[in-house]
C-alpha cells in the first residue's frame, strides 16, 4: 500500500463507540485470560464487516489505522452521503471507488458472492453464512484463495493451509488485507507491551505448587510432570482444541505445520 496511515487522525464521532477494558475478565467478575488488564485508551471504529451498503458505489476519503486490529481501515464516503469503514486491502489508494454486489468487478476492495469470483483469486473477510457478516481472514496481511467451484460450495485455501468448503451464496472481498509487515515488526521494550494492556506473565515453574501444577522444586529443577499442565489442571502443549466437529465436513484437507528452515 502506498498511502500509510495517520495514526492521529480522529475518526468521525458517528463511527466509534465507548470501549471498556475488561482487564481479562468475564461477565460475572472472573478472570478467564491471564497477564491481562491497563493499557492505553482506545476508541471502537464501527467496521462494516458485511452488506451495510450493497449496489452503492464508494469512495476512499484516507486510509485510518486502528489500534484494536492490526489491519488498517479504509473511511468510504458513499453516493447516499453515509460514511463508513471497511477493512483496507492492499493497492486502495485515496480516491479509489468500491461496491458491494452480488457480481462486481474483480478489484481489491469489491465484495460478491463467492460463485462469481474466479478460481484463483485472493480474498478475505469471509462470511460462513449467506447474508451474514464477514467471520473469517480479517488480520494483516491475510488472504485465502479461490480453490474451485463445485456446486453450492466454493473451495477455500484459508491462511493456514486448511483447504475447506464455503456456501457459494456468502460473500468475500477481493484482494489481500493492508499491512502486510505487521508480523515483522519488533515490540522493542516491555514498556510498549504495557500499553498494549499486556501484563508480564510469571512462569509456572517460577511458583509454589499451590499456585502452578510446575510450582515446587529447587533451582532449575523439572516441572516433576510428564506432560505440561495449565494452571488448573489441564494437559497444555499439543491437545487439540477444536470442538466444534458439526463442521468438519466442510473440511477437505487440514491445516498443515510449516516446516522448520
Amino acid at each position: 500500500m502506498s498511502q500509510k496511515p495517520d495514526k492521529n487522525s480522529r475518526p468521525p464521532k458517528n463511527l466509534t463507540v465507548s470501549m471498556k477494558n475488561s482487564g481479562g475478565r468475564n461477565n460475572v467478575g472472573r478472570t478467564t485470560i491471564r497477564a491481562r488488564g491497563g493499557g492505553s485508551k482506545k476508541i471502537w471504529r464501527k467496521v462494516d464487516f458485511g452488506q451495510e451498503k450493497m449496489n452503492l458505489k464508494g469512495k476512499v476519503e484516507r486510509i485510518d489505522y486502528d489500534p484494536n486490529r492490526t489491519a488498517y481501515l479504509a473511511l468510504v464516503s458513499y453516493e447516499d452521503g453515509s460514511r463508513g469503514y471497511v477493512l483496507a486491502p492492499q493497492d486502495l489508494n485515496l480516491g479509489d471507488e468500491i461496491i458491494v454486489s452480488e457480481k462486481a468487478p474483480k478489484k481489491p476492495g469489491n465484495r460478491m458472492l463467492l460463485e462469481n469470483i474466479p478460481v484463483g483469486t485472493q480474498v478475505y473477510n469471509i462470511s460462513l453464512q449467506p447474508d451474514s457478516e464477514g467471520k473469517m481472514v480479517r488480520s494483516a496481511g491475510a488472504s485465502a484463495t479461490v480453490l474451485a467451484q463445485e456446486g453450492k460450495y466454493t473451495h477455500l485455501r484459508m491462511p493456514s493451509r486448511e483447504i475447506r468448503k464455503v456456501n457459494s451464496n456468502c460473500f468475500a472481498t477481493v484482494g489481500e488485507l493492508s499491512n502486510p509487515e505487521h508480523q515483522y515488526k519488533d515490540i522493542g521494550k516491555a514498556g510498549r507491551n504495557r500499553n498494549k494492556g499486556l501484563r508480564p506473565k510469571v512462569r509456572g515453574k517460577a511458583k509454589n505448587p499451590v499456585d502452578h501444577p510446575h510450582g515446587g522444586g529447587e533451582g532449575g529443577s523439572t516441572i516433576g510432570l510428564k506432560h505440561p499442565k495449565t494452571p488448573t489442571g489441564k494437559p497444555a502443549l499439543g491437545v487439540k482444541t477444536r470442538k466444534r466437529k458439526s463442521t468438519d465436513r466442510y473440511i477437505i484437507k487440514r491445516r498443515t505445520k510449516k516446516k522448520k528452515k
